[in-house]
């Protein structure tokens, strides 16, 4: 760990000010109905302070923790990804003027968002969607505006949920880059604060202003050891070697089968990931006919309009959207972006309706390939 500062509640809530000071939209988790998710907060009391969750295949519970955590959770139900990346944006309009047209163009973000309790397998997804959203010609320069503006304040997690698998992944539970500021809450012998690291000179420019104090050694080995106690409470694992070859070569393997009588191809799969980016375009004309205007908004592989094209839809079958999602997830993925498209957070997991555990199923896979299968 680089330079290492103890900062107290209070600290937490000056972080918060100076960020509004700064003109940033403080975002981060929040109660919302029986959840927890990410939205605007104006102080540490918006916190989820007390809580904690459950989450199992297809189970999400909130439930009481301790009364002073304020990042004693796991995951909220929602990612980061719809700020930067929106569900629903207007592209352009079109107005007819006499016998000319006249293009409005929609602007480009303009939101200055800084993103408070950003878990590490969500740094990694953040990562990933620079790499979509930035490829080469085909650019989203909405969410490139976005993102050059936003503020990371991480949060080392403390909590492991029974769907995380990040340390398979390699993306947690400790954030090692991607962050403007990463924290660290210990709350030990009846002592609470936090360990602030800089991973910016925004960053560090920021704590200097909060102006903590120099962290112990022993109070540094508290941070260490609260995300090494995390990492070794993860039980959910996925065995990546060889993966993306793996499901090529198994297109045909009898478990497609086999989820596709449980899938109900709900897409709540795609809409909670952190980095599934699929859309669609729809245009809209008003009652005159003298304004058109067009929309994007997020779209999934398993919808069945999603595969649709002039000749019919190839992709008509639960079993095909299935192999679909996970086979882009974990393996032509790699191919387009050099990453694999899972970051082990477990959301899929929590919000699958029948609780299907894409970790299962690729270890179904692994266990009986279609080799081994012929052979039998």
């Amino acid at each position: 760990m680089t330079s290492a500062f103890r900062m107290n509640p209070d600290g937490l809530q000056r972080l918060l000010a100076l960020l509004q000071q700064m003109d940033y939209e403080t975002i981060g988790p929040t109660m919302s109905g029986d959840a927890i998710t990410y939205d605007r907060i104006a102080s540490i009391s918006d916190l989820p302070v007390g809580w904690t969750d459950e989450q199992a295949p297809g189970i999400y519970r909130l439930v009481r923790g301790d009364d002073r955590e304020y990042f004693g959770y796991t995951l909220p139900a929602q990612s980061w990804k719809r700020f930067l990346y929106p569900p629903f944006r207007k592209l352009f309009s079109i107005k007819k003027n006499g016998k000319s047209l006249e293009l409005d163009e929609a602007e480009s973000g303009t939101a200055k968002y800084a993103f408070i309790g950003v878990r590490a397998c969500e740094l990694s997804a953040i990562s990933i969607q620079d790499k979509v959203f930035n490829l080469g010609e085909y650019r989203d320069d909405n969410y490139l505006s976005l993102r050059k503006k936003i503020f990371v304040v991480a949060v080392n997690c403390s909590h492991a949920g029974d769907n995380c698998f990040c340390t398979s992944m390699k993306t947690g539970p400790g954030a090692k880059h991607d962050f403007d500021i990463a924290l660290t809450e210990i709350l030990k012998e009846g002592d609470h604060y936090f360990i602030a690291e800089a991973g910016t000179e925004a960053g560090s420019a920021i704590i200097e202003m909060i102006g903590p104090g120099k962290a112990t050694d022993d109070e540094i080995a508290a941070a260490d050891n609260v995300v090494r106690e995390t990492a070794a409470h993860i039980t959910k694992s996925m065995d990546t070697r060889g993966l993306p070859e793996l499901l090529a070569d198994n297109l045909e393997h009898s478990q497609w089968e086999d989820v596709a009588k449980r899938c109900l191809t709900c897409g709540n799969c795609t809409m909670v990931c952190p980095t599934c980016f699929c859309s669609t375009v729809e245009d809209a004309t008003d009652l005159s006919g003298q304004v058109a205007e067009r929309f994007r908004r997020w779209d999934s592989c398993f919808t069945m309009d999603f595969a649709k094209v002039s000749g019919g839809n190839f992709r008509i079958s639960p079993k095909s959207r299935y192999r679909q999602w996970l086979t882009h997830k974990l393996s032509s993925w790699v191919d387009q972006f050099g990453v694999s498209g899972c970051v082990g957070c477990g959301r899929c997991i929590a919000w699958c309706p029948v609780g299907i555990d894409l970790t299962a199923e690729v270890k179904a896979i692994r266990g009986t390939s279609v080799k081994q299968e012929k052979e039998v």
